[in-house]
């Protein structure tokens, strides 16, 4: 397995295909972030941002080998390992930009409450944030497992789902990322520091079910 996530790595840093949702999350952040503001909501509006940025990653994962390459691989080690490796390597690649920006955030924001009145604890307050961002980032690959291949063979329907899912799964009441993000926002207008660690455990027992979902029906279905 640790030869096939190397493969996919390579695949994916070759192909620079990563640099669109980057590029396009580092936009989210200069307009949605900005150095003094309180660090909670900050680390909020960041973790909340690499969701639909995860699911891309999964999107661009999935498909960065050619037909052929693809086939040889799963000959070799069977369709669910080899997707299971590209779901793995988005995974790993959201969960290492969301932990930089998450870093970059702490360092940057102004440790005070929504307010400005209460001090918020640094160190604290990043590994909340982390936690949130994981749990964005987890379910956002579950989104991307869910609404590309083999589920979704169609891109003028799998972009819309998992478009409209990335969003659905940030704002819905009851969804993990939802419940990440609120904590961090409601604990900065009380000045406290959450610690979504129910919700990280949700998000990551929803992405096991999607990409066991997902490789079951890659060992069924052909490319």
């Amino acid at each position: 397995m640790t030869a096939l996530f190397r493969y996919q790595a390579a695949l994916l840093a070759r192909s620079q295909r990563w640099l669109p949702p980057f590029i396009l999350y580092a936009v989210f952040l200069g307009v949605g972030v900005q150095s003094g503001q309180p660090i909670l909501d900050s680390l909020g509006y960041a973790a909340a941002a690499l969701l639909p940025v995860a699911a891309w990653l999964v999107r661009i994962c999935v498909a960065n080998e050619p037909p052929a390459a693809r086939a040889c691989v799963s000959a070799a080690v069977g369709p669910a390992r080899a997707h299971l490796a590209s779901l793995l390597v988005a995974l790993a690649a959201a969960a290492v930009l969301g932990t930089v920006t998450t870093l970059v955030v702490t360092l940057i924001s102004d440790p005070v409450s929504a307010d400005h009145q209460t001090r918020v604890a640094r160190l604290p307050a990043g590994a909340a944030g982390l936690l949130a961002t994981l749990a964005c980032a987890l379910l956002g690959t579950a989104v991307g497992a869910l609404t590309t291949w083999p589920l979704l063979r169609s891109p003028g329907r799998a972009v819309p789902a998992m478009l409209l899912a990335a969003l659905l799964s940030v704002v819905t009441t009851g969804s993990p990322a939802q419940a990440a993000v609120s904590g961090l926002v409601t604990g900065s207008r009380e000045g406290a520091v959450p610690l979504p660690l129910l919700p990280l455990a949700a998000a990551a027992l929803l992405t096991a079910a999607a990409t066991a979902v997902a490789c079951t029906l890659t060992s069924r279905r052909s490319p």
